[in-house]
This record gives C-alpha cells, sequence and structure tokens, in this order.
C-alpha cells in the first residue's frame, strides 16, 4: 500500500456510507408511497457492501521475513487471498455491490376512499420503519465521520513525517 493507501481505503467506505444514507433518505421520503412506475406501492431499497481486493505485497512481505527467521509463515494462518488476477495493486476498500429491494411484502390498511385502494378498501403501504431507517442512517453516519477521523489521522501522521524529515 502506498502512502495515500488509507486515505484511499477511507475515501471508498466514505463513498459507500454517503450512498447507504442517500438510499435511506430515500426510504424515508417513499415511506407513504403507494403508487409506483412500476406499479404498486415503492418496495424498500437496501445497500449491499463488498470489499475490493488490496495488493498482495504486504502478505508476500510478511511471508518473506517469517520465513527469514525461520517462524511460521503468515500462508499458515487463515487470512483472506488479496490478489486479482491481471489486476493493478490496489488499496483495500469497500464499494457498493447492488441496491437490492426488500422482498418483505408490503403493509395493508383499511383506506376505502383512498384512490388506490383495492375492491377490499385495503391500500397497499411500503413496510418501512421509520425506526430501522433511523438507526441505518445513524450507522451510516457514524461509519462516515470515523472514515474522516482516520483521513485526519494520517493527514497529521504524514505531516509530521514530513517535519521530521525536515530536520
Amino acid at each position: 500500500m502506498n502512502l495515500f493507501g488509507l486515505m484511499e481505503t477511507s475515501g471508498s467506505a466514505m463513498e459507500a456510507e454517503r450512498m447507504r444514507a442517500e438510499v435511506v433518505a430515500a426510504n424515508m421520503a417513499n415511506a407513504e408511497t403507494t403508487r409506483t412506475a412500476q406499479g404498486g406501492p415503492y418496495r424498500r431499497q437496501e445497500v449491499v457492501f463488498a470489499a475490493d481486493q488490496g495488493d498482495a505485497g504486504f502478505l508476500d512481505s510478511m511471508n518473506a521475513a517469517a520465513a527469514n527467521a525461520g517462524a511460521r509463515t503468515m500462508a499458515s494462518v487463515a487470512l483472506p487471498a488479496l490478489e486479482l488476477p491481471g489486476a493493478q495493486a490496489v488499496a483495500p476498500g469497500v464499494h457498493i455491490a447492488q441496491v437490492v429491494e426488500d422482498p418483505s411484502p408490503p403493509l395493508k390498511r383499511y383506506d376505502p376512499g383512498h384512490p388506490d385502494a383495492g375492491p377490499d378498501g385495503y391500500v397497499a403501504y411500503p413496510d418501512i420503519n421509520p425506526l430501522t431507517e433511523m438507526v441505518d442512517l445513524m450507522g451510516a453516519t457514524r461509519a462516515y465521520g470515523l472514515n474522516g477521523s482516520a483521513v485526519q489521522a494520517e493527514k497529521g501522521m504524514i505531516a509530521s513525517a514530513l517535519e521530521i524529515a525536515k530536520s
């Protein structure tokens, strides 16, 4: 990983968490939407994260150092493979794999005067719980903030290293 690898990793996580917050906001905004362009009520959206694979250089360096010292190599420890065939060295991080619809059925409320009411008088509403959405939003906000703090800490470390190099 290069000097700015942590910033790249945290940056990708911040981008993913921003998208998660936007999806939560869309869910909250459409909590009462009974008719969409696809037909039927709005369906709650969920974000699926996936890990980016990083550079195998660090793991290779650790294995070489352990082999020279006669110690157990890191390959004997259960670690995920970090190298993609034909890929360039990339800082590990996270990305949005997909945004999926919640499979839960819509909620039915009796409201015979509603324009979207069925023949039985029931209207299909999205199954969106504001408490669940707020917890998701708080999680996204906290993760975003923590990654921002990690970027600030790395900036401080780089500045300190430059000061040491000057003297």
